[in-house]
């Protein structure tokens, strides 16, 4: 066999950017599963809103453990091994976390969150390393993956939480992700190259790079988006069902109108992008999710809901992919080594900001208050994104 048939003979069945394509529509659904099902949690557990959106934090800080630990174990095991490894962490999460008591269910959240906090980094940049000269528009179509996985969770579950039998979709879609997850242990994909820039940007002090005005905003920009966009997504089933405030299971899709959204305008992001420069998409879109918190707050019907949380998706679409194209352009190869500590700002924020609206919610007993915290972040990061991002920092 000359080295040209061996060659195709090795090609995997898959390209890389396809396997991490396949892998996060399922971290879709798990992402933003809590969100639909927290009514149901809440009332099976008794939880006051504080308490429920702790749950949001057993997620986030366990994804931001996750996260941590991608960037210890890609380098050393590659991309494969370590989406993998996240996958299995959900299946067993969302496959537990039917069966038993509060606690028990905290650690089951903990554990997809683990599962999350490895997959979502590792497709990230597997996708950014595979499409160096693409990177906006191919992060912004692998996030139109995870948005088709967030939009079917709700309407996936809704007919099960009719009959009542919210354990066996769980339970469901836990075996779903093993068998994907063992499908994919055998596809071949690439292990993390480095460059010679990449080799002469380890000699850099990680610290001495966080220390950077530009790391330090896109520090918060990643804390704020993450926290925002779980707020939002999280807290709007509740927030419906508290507007009907009558029997029937519509509230529960409620969220697939945000992510409904959120898919729709990362679909067309790459296109939009050929004509308009990254930061002023940005811009436009964060002005456009602002005045879609201010319509979901002014809204008093689930019409009304339903149309403020499209806006809302709409314009925070194309913010991750942005922001994370921002970190490559902005630090070049050492954007590898700060994107670990970015996607850990990150898992803080959905830890934080979620469980920040259930306490406002609880103190002041009103969600709709609550939900004003997702309205001061879309507005930090407008005012973070009206800095000049054109001039790079010195690596």
């Amino acid at each position: 066999m000359n080295p040209g048939e061996n060659e195709v003979a090795q090609r995997p069945f898959l390209t890389p950017t396809a396997v991490a394509h396949v892998a996060f529509v399922p971290t879709g659904i798990v992402t933003v599963l809590l969100g639909p099902l927290l009514p149901t949690l809440a009332a099976r557990w008794s939880l006051n809103d504080t308490q429920a959106g702790e749950l949001f934090t057993a997620q986030f800080l366990a994804s931001t453990g996750g996260v941590a630990l991608s960037g210890m174990l890609v380098p050393r095991f590659g991309y494969r091994v370590v989406l993998v490894l996240g996958l299995f962490f959900m299946a067993l999460g969302v496959g537990t976390l039917p069966l038993g008591s509060w606690v028990l269910g905290m650690a089951s959240v903990a554990c997809f969150g683990v599962g999350l906090g490895l997959a979502i980094p590792t497709a990230n940049l597997l996708v950014a390393e595979v499409n160096p000269a693409s990177r906006a528009s191919a992060l912004a179509l692998l996030n139109f993956s995870w948005s088709v996985g967030a939009v079917a969770c709700p309407f996936l579950l809704a007919p099960f939480q009719q009959s009542e039998r919210t354990s066996t979709f769980l339970y469901a879609i836990g075996g779903f992700i093993a068998l994907l997850a063992a499908c994919l242990a055998g596809v071949s994909l690439p292990r993390p190259g480095k460059s010679e820039n990449e080799r002469s940007a380890v000699k850099q002090s990680l610290v001495h790079l966080m220390q950077m005005p530009a790391a330090i905003l896109l520090g918060a920009l990643f804390f704020v988006y993450v926290g925002t966009e779980n707020a939002v997504g999280g807290w709007l089933a509740s927030y419906a069902k508290r507007i009907v405030n009558r029997t029937g299971t519509l509230w529960v899709t409620t969220p697939s109108f945000f992510y409904g959204a959120l898919l729709l305008g990362r679909a067309v992001a790459p296109i939009v992008l050929r004509g308009v420069p990254e930061v002023k998409l940005a811009r436009l879109g964060l002005a456009t999710a602002l005045l879609g918190v201010v319509g979901l707050l002014a809204s008093g019907s689930l019409a009304g809901v339903l149309v403020s949380a499209g806006v809302i998706g709409l314009g925070l679409s194309a913010i991750y992919p942005i922001t994370i194209a921002l970190l490559s352009h902005n630090f070049g190869a050492a954007a590898t080594r700060l994107g670990s500590v970015m996607f850990v700002l990150a898992g803080f924020g959905g830890a934080c900001v979620p469980w920040l609206v259930g306490f406002a919610s609880t103190q002041m007993s009103s969600l709709k208050v609550g939900l004003t915290v997702p309205l001061v972040g879309c507005g930090i990061m407008l005012g973070l994104y009206l800095r000049d991002w054109s001039k790079q920092p010195s690596v």
